[in-house]
């Protein structure tokens, strides 16, 4: 089958700007669409044990439901993914107050982080598979985050059935980051169906645990013998079977898992298994860190626990907690990070 990278018109934002749908196509038939609009990913079509092909990932037609009432399908999250405490960060002993839009608390960049602008885009083909260059230069003080910030964001789909998500940026003063990619998975192509019955194991020991606004409270809580132990695979819905107030408040799982991982080192983190179709994904990283995200909220024509978000990040209120690793870039060290996705049937 002969690789392509194609592109439409896919709507207009209510500026009349036009928003525009690439689809990244490998040898093997799977299919990558992503919008400039938020560097949403809409589909992922994958085949099941069958070679059918469906969409694995959560998103709407029509733009208009982006604009409007998204919770966060498919895109670039930036500048700070997930949570910051009271919206409110100390940098270089000056305290910075970004936009509250989750009660008190900052979530995901605040009222128009990365999945809401509009990113510039460069096709990208070579002999390893085709991708795409999305670029978008934030300006100081956005959101509230200071330094004027150049972001590059990768997708690369190779032949081997790798999606590569390599961030790049830059600033030019002190500043946070913490770059995520929110794709909702449902690997039963079925987006009426939730996940309960697909298998996760992840690599981790240890998990933040949260507040009952959903903040790390700072402390790092053993896996072994409670639900979050998925060092073993196991279905999603067994492990939230089990009573644990850490599952109580998040209305299932939405907690980040730590790993052991060294700087720039790629380690497999993650594997998604939907046992009826046979689809897997196999995450990979360079993040320190997983948000763990069972679509708890989805609302019609979703159902709740209709996805799993596998977010590598670095942990939510880092600035706000001296034990976790540091997201503060400088202007004398540019930032890089990568998250691999490999899709395979078993």
């Amino acid at each position: 089958m002969k690789p392509a990278l194609t592109s439409r018109i896919f709507g207009q934002l209510y500026d009349n700007t036009t928003v525009t749908a690439y689809t990244l196509k490998n040898s093997n038939g799977i299919e990558v669409e992503v919008l400039n609009y938020g560097g949403i990913i809409r589909i992922i079509s994958l085949p099941d044990r069958e070679g059918k092909f469906e969409n694995c990932v959560l998103g709407f037609d029509h733009l208009e439901d982006y604009q409007t009432k998204s919770p966060y399908f498919g895109a670039l999250i930036g500048r700070y993914g997930n949570r910051i405490a009271k919206g409110r960060f100390t940098l270089n002993d000056v305290e910075y107050c970004v936009t509250q839009n989750q009660g008190e608390h900052h979530l995901h960049g605040g009222e128009k982080g990365f999945d809401k602008v509009l990113w510039k885009v460069e096709e990208v083909t070579t002999v390893e598979g085709v991708g795409l260059d999305l670029s978008y230069v934030s300006p100081h003080m956005e959101e509230g985050y200071p330094g004027t910030l150049s972001i590059k964001v990768r997708y690369f789909l190779t032949h081997q059935n790798t999606l590569k998500v390599d961030y790049f940026a830059t600033t030019d003063r002190p500043t946070i980051l913490n770059l995520t990619q929110h794709s909702y998975f449902n690997l039963s192509g079925n987006p009426m169906q939730d996940c309960l019955n697909q298998e996760l194991r992840i690599n981790a020991n240890h998990f933040l645990s949260v507040d009952k606004t959903m903040i790390p409270t700072g402390e790092k809580v053993a896996v072994q013998q409670t639900p979050f132990d998925f060092t073993h695979p196991q279905t999603i819905g067994k492990a939230m079977a089990l009573s644990h107030d850490q599952l109580q408040r998040g209305n299932g799982f939405d907690h980040c898992y730590c790993f052991d991982i060294r700087e720039d080192e790629l380690q497999t983190i993650a594997h998604l298994f939907d046992p009826s179709s046979g689809r897997k994904i196999e995450v990979a990283t360079t993040a320190p860190g997983m948000q763990l995200y069972t679509a708890n909220h989805l609302t019609s024509p979703f159902v709740p626990y209709g996805a799993v978000c596998l977010e590598t990040q670095y942990y939510p209120d880092s600035p706000n907690q001296k034990d976790f690793p540091s997201a503060v870039i400088t202007p004398d060290q540019s930032f890089h990070s990568t998250t691999h996705f490999h899709f395979s049937i078993d």
